[in-house]
Formats: structure tokens, sequence, C-alpha cells
């Protein structure tokens, strides 16, 4: 029956997960075909994380204009062309889709557009054809939950940001998660009256609370207002504008109402039941540690099981399950301490255990470092304090958790990432000399314990 299949390995979606594992494969000398329904790349390239964080720097780069009074510059005409950037950002996403067709073609994978479902344990149907393979992969990411409410119609989700022309200048933003609190400063960053509605007393829930008490007090010198605890209740149309009403009765009008509540797997059409692969309670596939759903021949990876849904993991995930598929799968990867940043203003970036998750598991020592960046000290800037924080092991003194709010935070702590994934401990990154005068230096001179806490430790 294999001797009958058309192909090793076929992938559904064409994102970075997808086709790191059809490139892997391919390369290792497995027969591989992949579709994509929408575009290549998938959400980071053309819809997420990339033209995002572009649309960040374009928001900063005016507050930078703003700084350089302070250091003597004499900068006129700070207008700006939404339109203009949003075309660049569109030119450079297809720039980077193209890239990934060049990948594919380079390794030799057949490639195909359109949306394709499973209808059994080896067949798959593309456009009405059915291909056979000895194993698939579902890599086909996730969309944006979009809550219901009298006139959640009426309301955008993170997707349609993209396709905005003109800045709106009174926006809501329902949800407080990385994505909600990004565009949050990236409108507020390029002039917009920025309202941020949110069910918890602070935002990003998961993340430290620490570092999310410091952005809480950072967003409203930014412009961002924010109505913790509290939910839209619902939207109508207002003219060419959106009043919203919260559920604590407060209204608003808004130009632009962004439901940014979460995403979810895009498991819908795929004819999952067909093939017998079962879904979890979240609605995601279903995986065991190994990435096999509950059909032995097929595999899901990245945002569609909703584990972490971070890029780089989808990419290691599709690795590992091509190497371990096709080749000698020695490769090792830590799943355990993933780094991950928020590209709000000033940005966040953790590794490792929150302050909460080290004390549920023993005594823990913390070390808090604030200070205001040298550049703020004359840039007349408000808001830029900086946090750095090291969670250590009490017992062992390894460092459990390095985390940061501050400028250049995700460069900085993708380093600390490899400090921890290697076990380094407290007495490592104390004998470490500094890069001075650097923000990075504050994490190799916290000497003095802010407090020891867990089950037997007296907190200071």
């Amino acid at each position: 029956m294999v001797g009958a299949m058309e192909y090793d390995l076929f992938v559904i979606g064409g994102g970075s997960g997808g086709v790191r594992a059809a490139r892997i494969a391919a390369g290792l000398g497995a027969r591989v075909g992949i579709a994509e329904r929408r575009f290549w790349g998938g959400t980071c390239v053309n819809i997420g994380c990339v033209p995002k964080k572009l649309m960040a720097q374009g928001a900063e780069l005016g507050a930078a204009l703003t700084e350089a009074g302070g250091f003597g510059w004499q900068v006129r005409g700070k207008g700006h062309d939404f339109g203009a950037m949003m075309a660049a950002i569109g030119a450079e996403t297809q720039r980077l889709s193209g890239l990934y067709r060049g990948i594919l073609e380079g390794a030799g994978v057949t490639m195909m557009e359109g949306s394709a479902r499973l209808t059994g344990a080896h067949t798959v149907a593309v456009n009405g054809a059915e291909i056979g393979a000895r194993h698939i992969f579902l890599a086909v990411g996730g969309v944006p939950v979009r809550p219901e409410f009298p006139g959640a119609a009426l309301c955008a989700v993170s997707d349609d940001v993209f396709t905005l022309r003109d800045l709106p200048r009174r926006v809501a933003i329902l949800g407080s998660g990385y994505i909600a609190v990004e565009f949050a400063c990236i409108f507020a960053g390029l002039g917009a009256a920025v309202d941020l509605i949110f069910r918890q007393p602070l935002p990003l829930r998961g993340f430290d609370g620490e570092l999310r008490e410091a952005l809480a007090a950072a967003l409203p010198a930014l412009g961002v207002r924010l109505h913790a605890g509290r939910m839209i209740a619902s939207v109508e149309t207002a003219g060419a504008a959106r009043a919203v009403t919260l559920s604590d009765g407060t209204g608003m009008v808004a130009d632009f109402v962004l439901l940014a509540t979460g995403r979810m797997a895009a498991a819908g059409g795929l004819g999952l039941e067909a093939a017998g692969v079962a879904l979890s309670p979240s609605g995601a596939i279903a995986v065991d540690e190994g990435l096999r759903t509950s059909v032995p021949s097929i595999n899901a990876i990245g945002d569609a099981v909703d584990q972490v849904n971070l890029t780089p993991v989808a990419i290691a995930h599709g690795h590992v399950l091509a190497e371990r598929l096709f080749g000698e799968g020695r490769r090792d990867w830590n799943f355990r301490d993933i780094p991950s940043a928020v590209f709000c203003s000033p940005p966040i970036a953790t590794v490792g255990l929150t302050e909460e998750q080290a004390v549920a598991r023993g005594e823990t020592e913390v070390f808090v470092g604030r200070f205001t960046p040298l550049k703020h000290r004359i840039s007349g800037r408000a808001g830029r304090q900086a946090v750095v924080k090291l969670v250590v092991d009490a017992s062992d003194g390894r460092v459990l958790g390095a985390h940061m709010l501050g400028e250049d935070a995700p460069e900085i702590v993708q380093g600390l990432a490899v400090a921890i994934t290697a076990g380094a401990t407290k007495r490592d990154f104390d004998r470490t000399i500094g890069i001075h005068p650097t923000a990075a230096e504050e994490f190799v001179t916290l000497r003095q314990m802010t407090r020891r806490v867990g089950r037997h430790a007296a907190t200071s």
C-alpha cells in the first residue's frame, strides 16, 4: 500500500512550521507535497509578527523624533503618512512570502495552492483531487476569536488591521494579551486615542506579575487609557463611527473597534472526522508529547495544537518531526525554557519561570532592578522606567527565569535564554563582567536579593 502512495509526506499549511517540515523532509530524501490555501509564509509573515513589528517600529520612530529634541536636534514636520507605511510593509511581506515559495521550490517540494482536507488516514483532497501520503502533517495555524455580543460583527479582528490604509483616530481594543497590548501601543504611538478594555485586573495574563504591574503603569504615559475589569457589552453604528458600551455602562465612540481576545486552532473544514483525528476540549487538534494525533500517520504542529503559539516553536516542531520520520532524529530543542517577547512600548521579554510559577515549585529567591535608561535621563520622555528581574531556585542557585520590561528587552533576553538553557546559576551571572553603560549589564549587577519567597521563606 505504501508503494502506491504519491508522497512520503504531505503538509497541509504553508506557514513557518509547515514550510520548515517540508524543506527538512525533502532534504532527507522524502517525496514531499504541501498545500496552502491563502498565502505562503502563513500568519507570521503576512498578517502577524512581521508586519506587526514593522508597525511597532514605525510608531517608535515618531517618539524618537520627539526624544531627539532633548539631545539638541531641531526636528520639524512630524507628519506621518500611514498609507505609505502600510504600503511599504505590504511590499516587504510580499517579498518574504516569495522567499518561502523559493525555499520550497529549491528543496524540490511540490506546491499546491488551494484548500486541503483529510479524506482518510493516508489521503488528502486538494481542489477536488485525492492525494496519497505515508505521513500527513497538519500545520494549519490559528484564527482570531470573535466574542459574541450585540454588534460584534461591526468590529475588526487582528487580520483586518493590515488592510487599513488610513489611521483611525479613535481606537477601542478589547483584550489584554500580547496582540491587544501591541496594537494599543502601535495605534497610540502613531497618534490615535486608544482605549484598552479587558476583564483582568492587569494586562498580559500569564506573564510575571511584577512586569504586568510595570506595564500597566507605563501604558498611560503612551496615551493608552486602561479599562480594567470591564468588557464590551455592545457596539452600534454612530454615523461612520462606532458607539461602544462597556459592561459597567461606560460609553465611548471609536472609529475602529478591535477584538483581540485570543486565537483558536484553524481546525474547521479539515475533514478531521473523516480521518478519525480527535480534538482537545479547547477545539485544538489533540496531540501527544510526540505531536502525534489520534491517527498514527497524522501529526500536527504549531498553533493548530494550541500549546505554545510562537512561530519559532512551530518551526522547531516541524524540524524535529521531519528528522524523526526521515532522518536520524538527533536534534534536541529545549521546549521548557522558551523565550518570548511582547513588542509593546516599552517592550517586554521573558524566558523561563515567572515568580509565581517558581514559588509554586518551591523556595525562590527574587532579584529585581528598576532604573531609568541613560537616554531618557535627557530625552524628556515619560514612562520609560525599565525593570529587570531574575528568579532563582533557592536550593541550588539555578536561574529559573529572566524577565525584562524596557527598550531592547527582546534582544537582551534572547542571550539570557542561552544561559538559562545551559543551566546557569546566579553565581554565574554574578561573576560575569558587564558591558557599560548598557541596560543589559543590570542583569549581572543584581547583587541585593529583593525577597525570598516560598513555603519556608521569610519575605524580605
